[in-house]
């Protein structure tokens, strides 16, 4: 047997983890070896499975055999499918109380006037609808530097980090019930968010979402500048109103100071994303580690993509502080049940093709990897999409699996910094909080080290431990939370990524 040719997860799987391509005949298991070509990150038997048996991986059931499956199989799609299996949610079994760091870690961060801190220093603009989007990103470009002519309007301001315009394809045509809520709650989110030193929301004048009402509603009234293309006289006149705000807001935005401040500040918005067979054992695991060091030291972080913790929110509702949030939990999960048959869909429709070839099979075993990035502390909430979170600690957000709409709630929520795992190669950015990519494997950071800030893979190499990984991924968090740029930073992304979650039907 090749101890490095598979990886096994847990005592009773029925399945190993390939670490690379294994042609047929490669022993991975005593008396058993590869039947055919098992590719890198997929699931290989190492014992008889019945058709209608279930599949466990981590120890969990993935999935139930569609065919007979023979050890050293490969077993994917073509032997593997969903069914039906009873969950035992027991509500607050797992608790145990989270022992604290008695000195907290600490980071340079920005404190606001009103006691809030920020990792950084933007000044946004918001769209109240996609009819204003175009004037809005004429505005931000107006500060952007000119790679040709090294010209940086922002020069002069060296504590500023940018002015970005976030738009969105919505505002109108839209129903004014849970759709047009859903967007102000983000729209509001983001307004108030710390890493905005000054925000004006640009709109159109004659759209659904009327700026007016979103103020009302989200409680914005001296937190924000209001433009309205129609009222101030068109394109234009609108672009100079813009420009000559942001000028002025520069102005105070760039007399801030850094200061340490306790590592409880930071809220951290937990993302994967192009995932593959390695994310739930690499990236995932690391990641998990370096959110109960944060908990441990008073922050928070927040889980979502609740399409992708589908089969394996009972593992969560053990961890519910109270039977009233692991039931908010599984409350989400019949929603999305009840969603995805209305829409003609099916939960196990989310793993994508890239994830598919990257040997996840079911939605299950993707949730299942997923849910790893949050640790192991306790689950003090469950938030709606883009609610702002109050608790300290682990908590969830309802959100799609999607990934720019799913940091978008977080965001909206109060996450000041993203963590984002990927096996594929996924590049984003979501301004104003700064993203950390975490690669699951060397050969797609090296392949990719210009967009990946941590290599993970490192635990697949034998190099160091999970704990070892997440607590190098903590220290990246700090030195991020203090100003150190991103590598998705460096590449200016996170503007385009914002999106919203649109509800509802297009009228």
């Amino acid at each position: 047997m090749t101890p490095a040719a598979v990886i096994r997860l847990h005592p009773d799987d029925g399945v190993l983890i390939a670490r690379a391509s294994l042609p047929a005949g490669t022993v991975v298991a005593a008396g058993v070896s590869t039947l055919e070509r098992i590719p890198a990150g997929h699931k290989v038997a190492i014992r008889p499975i019945a058709p209608g048996e279930p599949i466990r991986r981590y120890g969990q059931i993935i999935g139930f055999a569609t065919a007979p499956i023979a050890p050293g199989q490969h077993v994917h799609t073509q032997n593997c499918g969903m069914g039906d299996f009873a969950k035992d949610y027991a509500f607050g079994a797992d608790v145990t109380p989270t022992p604290n760091f008695d000195l907290p870690a600490s980071f340079d961060g920005i404190r606001r006037p009103d006691g809030r801190v920020a990792t950084r220093n933007y000044i946004g603009i918001l769209t109240s609808v996609n009819c204003s989007a175009h004037v809005a990103g004429i505005i931000a470009d107006a500060f952007k530097k000119n790679p040709f002519t090294g010209d940086n309007p922002l020069a002069d301001f060296p504590n500023v980090d940018g002015v970005v315009a976030l738009t969105h394809k919505t505002g109108c045509g839209m129903t004014q019930d849970e759709p047009l809520t859903i967007l102000r709650r983000t729209l509001g989110g983001y307004a108030r968010h710390a890493n905005f030193a000054a925000v004006v929301v640009l709109g159109l004048g004659c759209e659904v979402n009327q700026i007016g009402g979103l103020m009302k509603e989200q409680k914005l009234a001296g937190r924000l500048r209001e433009l309205e293309i129609q009222e101030i006289g068109g394109t234009r006149k609108t672009v100079e109103a813009g420009v000559a705000f942001v000028r002025e807001a520069l102005h105070d935005a760039n007399k801030v100071t850094r200061e340490p401040v306790s590592a409880s500040e930071l809220t951290v918005a937990l993302q994967c994303g192009g995932s593959d067979g390695y994310s739930g054992v690499s990236a995932n695991p690391a990641l998990g580690a370096a959110s109960d060091l944060l908990v441990r030291h008073g922050g928070t972080v927040i889980l979502s993509e609740t399409p992708e913790t589908y089969g394996a929110e009972h593992l969560l509702t053990r961890r519910a502080v109270s039977r009233e949030v692991g039931e908010k939990l599984v409350a989400l999960m019949r929603w999305w049940e009840e969603y995805t048959a209305r829409e003609g869909a099916e939960m196990n429709a989310n793993p994508s093709p890239g994830n598919k070839a990257g040997g996840l099979t079911t939605i299950l075993e993707k949730s299942l990897g997923a849910m790893a990035k949050a640790g192991s502390t306790n689950l003090v909430d469950v938030v709606n999409y883009a609610e702002a979170v109050t608790k300290k600690g682990f908590v969830f957000m309802d959100t799609p699996g999607y990934d720019p709409v799913a940091a978008t709630g977080q965001v909206a929520g109060g996450a000041n910094l993203v963590c984002f795992t990927t096996g594929r190669g996924s590049v984003f950015g979501c301004k104003p909080a700064p993203s950390i990519k975490l690669a699951t494997n060397s050969t797609m950071y090296r392949r990719m080290e210009d967009d990946m800030d941590v290599n993970c893979g490192t635990i697949l190499d034998g190099d160091e431990s999970v704990q070892q990984c997440g607590q190098r991924i903590f220290e990246l968090m700090l030195k991020t939370a203090s100003g150190q740029p991103t590598k998705s930073e460096s590449f200016d992304f996170g503007g385009a990524e914002f999106a919203p979650w649109v509800l509802g039907a297009t009228m």
